[in-house]
């Protein structure tokens, strides 16, 4: 391939200017506004019979488990481990899985190597396929999980919670759901998803669109034809719009372009794409492994992704490539500025150079190249994404960072041009920085009936993110107040071990109630602010996007509803610190019933 790129680098401040530039264009007033709710009939679920039905269960348990993805499961596991089996898992999808149960669409699977995201893979002797595992290959996997640790006879499945409310006289959880159920409940866990609640553009007449439309995490596989591992022989000689370049569009974009007449690909903010370089698993290779070796793994990759650098790289991809140089942390000197700065472009101008190496058409190019920080986005690898845009059939429909125009009942509107399409696909994402209580769907009301939402409306109020004043018993597991990494696995594994461990505790201590006290969660929130210093100067200067809220305005409420942006390591020391104190510091316990 011919290398288009003919100009000269640009300094240390033309490309913090391209920057500034870049992230000018796209920051909207309207922040978190901008998104929307899926269309009630968009939201259905496409992956299970209509018409489910079930007798509403009446009944006392020690814990609801609101979520049944790898949070929700392995917290359930864990449990179990302790001995704790009377449980319930309320999930709104029709299995186990989580965000992989929702996506599945063509292509899609994770970009972190399997070996690290599959949580127990040496308990369940499970060996992947691949380096990196397709989402069906992780459904079922999960489903797998749920058969080994018997989790299918606790589980209520197409059920939401509609109310969770706190009983202070006899110290239980009230749980009502979609289903009819009441269920009593001595604890509520929240592991409703980090990838939850798929979200639309709020684009002026969305609703006129007389096409197919839908989400990427309800795939039409009846008009589409096909199956995420099978062609769409259904959308041959149609015309297909997809709004997105973000992780799900990178890995449906070169699916569709291998079927569609015509592919126009709407794009806002062009993605980071490095190469996956994706493999067969060596079977040798991973017979040979000795024990322990999984834990290893996880915790040489999330070294490696937070700037550690340790002394053998075993994942060696990608990601450990890109982020092994921490370029978040607070400068101690601008001569130190200047260091992380460099750093940091020169990391994403590989990225860069590889749309140069790759596309054949210049202009295109320049188009497909991230002109922002390596921390502001989610960095994407896929080895097919960036050649798809040489095919004659698929069209990049660049929009300067300002989004779709409008839809008409033909189709997206760009700079006044109308492009007509059959079926029009939104890989929008999820909700991941708005109110937890938005994305769980219901309101919890803790103690003197207060709502979860009236509680934190000036921002959140817990201790590390797991145990909150005001609502005894709840226990979170969320971004929130929590912890963050780029193998969320890894996060999800440990935060459901101290959740586990805490209710494990309350029962060997006869403790009736725990809430944190509100002292404790100040001091928490120091610690959020103290580690997310470097974070906060970093994120000021990114392009919008979920990491950052959209770079909505800071107020009150947001300088609280923090995360912990540290390594995953560092945030896992706190919960260990805390656990190994004999008599948990700063919560309040209740260990003799009301009345006696």
């Amino acid at each position: 391939m011919p290398d288009n790129d003919t100009t000269e680098p640009l300094s240390l401040d033309e490309m913090r200017e391209r920057y500034r530039a870049e992230q000018q264009k796209r920051i909207r007033p309207d922040g978190l506004n901008q998104w929307r709710d899926l269309f009630d009939d968009m939201d259905r679920d496409p992956f299970v019979e209509p018409g489910f039905t079930r007798e509403p269960l009446i009944e006392e348990t020690t814990v609801v488990i609101v979520g049944g993805g790898f949070a929700g499961m392995l917290t359930a596991i864990d449990l179990t481990k302790h001995g704790i089996t009377d449980f319930k898992i309320v999930e709104k999808a029709g299995d186990f899985g989580g965000t992989w149960y929702w996506n599945r669409y063509p292509g899609c699977m994770c970009d972190v190597e399997s070996y690290v995201y599959l949580p127990l893979l040496e308990e369940t002797g499970f060996m992947p396929t691949e380096r990196y595992a397709s989402a069906s290959e992780i459904f079922g996997y999960s489903k797998e999980l749920a058969r080994t640790f018997d989790l299918y006879s606790h589980a209520l499945f197409q059920t939401d919670v509609v109310d969770a409310t706190w009983d202070e006289e006899r110290l239980v959880w009230k749980v009502a759901t979609s289903r009819g159920d009441q269920l009593s409940t001595r604890f509520l866990v929240l592991a409703g998803g980090i990838l939850h609640k798929a979200k639309l553009p709020g684009i002026q007449g969305i609703e006129s669109f007389e096409g197919k439309a839908f989400h990427t995490s309800r795939w039409d596989y009846d008009y589409t034809g096909g199956s995420p591992t099978e062609p769409m022989e259904n959308l041959k000689g149609k015309r297909v719009g997809i709004i997105g370049t973000g992780a799900t569009a990178v890995q449906v974009v070169p699916q569709v372009a291998r079927v569609a007449e015509e592919l126009y690909v709407f794009q806002r903010t062009p993605g980071a794409v490095g190469v996956r370089n994706q493999q067969a698993t060596d079977a040798a290779w991973f017979q040979s492994q000795k024990p322990g070796w999984q834990k290893e793994r996880i915790v040489n990759f999330t070294h490696a992704v937070t700037g550690a650098q340790p002394e053998k790289d075993l994942v060696n991809d990608g990601w450990t490539e890109l982020m092994w140089i921490d370029t978040q942390k607070m400068p101690e000197s601008d001569e130190e500025a200047d260091a992380l700065d460099r750093a940091d472009f020169e990391a994403m101008e590989t990225i860069r150079q590889r749309v140069t190496d790759v596309i054949d058409d210049p202009e295109t190019a320049e188009k497909l190249k991230p002109y922002w920080g390596k921390h502001c986005k989610r960095i994407c690898f896929h080895d097919d994404y960036l050649p798809a845009f040489n095919q004659p059939n698929v069209h990049l429909v660049d929009t300067n960072g300002m989004g779709v125009d409008e839809i008409t009942k033909n189709g997206p509107v760009v700079d006044g041009i109308e492009y007509p399409v059959d079926l029009l696909i939104y890989a929008s994402g999820f909700e991941v920085t708005t109110d937890l209580h938005q994305r769980l769907g219901f309101n919890p009301k803790g103690r003197d009936g207060i709502a979860l939402s009236e509680r934190w409306a000036e921002g959140a109020h817990t201790m590390h993110g797991v145990l909150a004043s005001g609502f005894p018993n709840m226990l979170l597991i969320s971004l929130v107040q929590g912890g963050f990494g780029t193998n969320f696995s890894h996060l999800l594994s440990e935060s459901a071990k101290h959740v586990a461990r805490i209710i494990e505790k309350c029962n060997e201590d006869g403790i009736l109630s725990i809430e944190p006290e509100e002292a404790a969660e100040e001091e928490w929130l120091s610690v959020l602010h103290g580690v997310g210093m470097g974070g906060a100067r970093y994120f000021s200067h990114c392009t919008p996007s979920f990491y950052n809220s959209e770079q909505q305005r800071i107020d009150k409420r947001a300088a609280r509803n923090l995360t912990y942006t540290g390594s995953v390591l560092d945030y896992v020391g706190y919960l260990e610190r805390w656990r190994d104190v004999p008599d948990f510091s700063g919560v309040k316990t209740v260990t003799t019933p009301p009345g006696d």
